[in-house]
């Protein structure tokens, strides 16, 4: 029997979702609240140039490869993939390093950096892999309603494999010692989740995703996934209904029963959200059917924010690469600004995508396209002049390292910061990422995927189970769905 699935919001793991619950045998209406689909990777073009609005790092291609294999389907059936080597640049006080493709020419680099080390990088990363395949075949695929999910002899195991109770810097730092390479190894637990000491060691699995899985692009921009998810939901029969904001989740006895969208009730016999978990809880439901209060997301401790500019530059930049981190001031510090002191940053590390050196379409000819990231604290407040001083900030830093002044040759300007995560996709206190990924936060830990209150009700992405990032939002939404599914059966056989 057919049942009428409702999904909130149109990012990764709506659309996961949505098209698992169609493949399911169910009638899926998705309602997004902005005029595009794609939510937090939404896409906008100007004069020529075309600016992915949010993810740009291409990681864990086997996550994408088994979500569209699940229907089916290839990737190459909807974008087409090219790895990047070398798979980004770093820039140090004393210059830059390229991070290769290739496995043994970045072993020679970290020989060069620390006597020994590439031997040591080989075990790390072949503990990486350990951690990546169990993660990926045992964890990250299960709700997490309980610890008891997790209680069987054989995953009791694996977890001390996975180093869970052993600090993400203390690790790193049993196998190097040379402070570059450190850093090259924290860099991705420091921008997407939080500080590195505060950050379980299992996550060393990002490094085996990085170095050995590689880092890709799929041409066109990364929106080409949402495109390829759209295309794949719609051929499953689902239907997409933009520009339709959710006002409230129908509950009647205990149940869910539909959603309010734009003044219209919609009748539904489960609802998935996949749109900002405090939002859905905190204003969409009344508060007998909230399993968290304020002071409960209040005390949740945050992934960082973002403050973005998107650039369009009359010319080509010189010394940029795909991908490029600037680690040319103090990684600690910033480190603590973000996490520790909650303030804006003095001097911080920030990141350079220039896709137009990879990808011509998104750019006009002869000029770049220029997105610029810099991680600061959530809930911060701006001055008037708080975006134009960090830009000027970072820019003169490029410059001084690329050796070109680009200031004089941009001829298209945007940013976007925490009031535009508010606005745009309701986040809890302008987060970025979601949750951070510390010890007190993982698995089941995080808010729940499913409703304690409400029958039929459950939620998808970044503020619950598995986590932030592109790859654990797609698993998410479909581990969402088989649950919502499950209920649904149950709920026939009831009837």
């Amino acid at each position: 029997m057919a049942h009428k699935a409702l999904i909130i919001g149109s990012g990764f793991a709506g659309l996961a979702a949505a098209t698992e619950m169609a493949h399911l045998g169910h009638e899926v209406h998705v309602f997004e609240k902005n005029a595009d689909l794609g939510g937090r990777a939404r896409k906008f073009e100007v004069d020529g140039f075309v600016f992915d609005m949010g993810p740009s790092w291409y990681w864990m291609p086997d996550v994408f490869e088994n979500f569209f294999e699940r229907y089916g389907k290839k990737v190459s059936d909807y974008y087409q993939l090219h790895r990047l080597d070398p798979s980004y640049r770093v820039y140090f006080e004393d210059g830059p390093m390229d991070i290769h493709a290739s496995l043994e020419e970045l072993k020679k680099s970290f020989e060069a950096l620390e006597p020994g080390s590439a031997e040591l990088f080989q075990k790390f990363l072949d503990e990486g892999q350990i951690k990546y395949e169990i993660g990926m075949n045992k964890f990250v695929q299960k709700p997490s309603h309980s610890i008891m999910e997790f209680a069987e002899l054989s995953i009791a195991k694996d977890a001390i494999k996975l180093h869970i109770l052993k600090s993400f810097k203390a690790y790193v730092a049993k196998y190097f010692k040379n402070d570059k390479i450190r850093q090259l190894l924290e860099f991705p637990v420091l921008f997407l989740g939080a500080k590195p000491e505060k950050t379980p060691a299992m996550y060393s699995l990002m490094n085996y995703a990085d170095t050995v899985l590689g880092t890709w692009y799929p041409m066109g921009g990364m929106h080409e996934i949402v495109k390829g998810m759209v295309s794949l939901a719609k051929e499953k029969g689902v239907h997409f209904h933009a520009g339709a904001q959710v006002e409230q989740i129908i509950v009647e006895n205990k149940e869910v029963c539909g959603l309010m969208v734009n003044g219209e009730k919609i009748l539904g016999d489960s609802v998935i959200a996949g749109a900002d978990y405090h939002h859905v809880e905190q204003k969409l439901l009344a508060p007998e059917h909230r399993m968290y209060d304020e002071a409960y997301w209040d005390k949740r401790t945050m992934s960082p924010s973002s403050v973005l500019y998107y650039l369009g530059v009359k010319r080509k930049v010189s010394g940029l690469l795909h991908h490029n981190l600037f680690f040319d001031t103090d990684f600690g510090k910033h480190s603590e600004e973000i996490y520790d002191d909650q303030q804006w940053p003095e001097d911080p590390l920030f990141y350079v995508c220039a896709p137009s050196k990879t990808d011509p379409s998104v750019a006009p000819e002869s000029m770049e396209n220029i997105f610029i990231l810099i991680p600061v604290a959530p809930d911060l407040a701006e001055e008037e002049n708080t975006r134009s001083h960090y830009l000027k900030l970072v820019l003169d830093r490029l410059e001084a390292h690329t050796g070109e002044r680009i200031h004089d040759d941009i001829i298209y300007e945007r940013s976007f910061a925490h009031y535009e995560f508010k606005q745009e996709y309701n986040s809890y206190k302008g987060n970025a990422y979601g949750l951070a990924n510390t010890l007190d936060q993982t698995a089941f830990l995080k808010p729940k995927l499913k409703s304690k209150k409400v029958s039929g009700l459950y939620f998808a992405g970044q503020l619950t189970t598995p986590g932030p990032g592109v790859p654990p939002s797609i698993i998410s939404g479909v581990v969402a769905a088989e649950e919502a599914h499950k209920y649904l059966q149950k709920r026939t056989l009831a009837l």
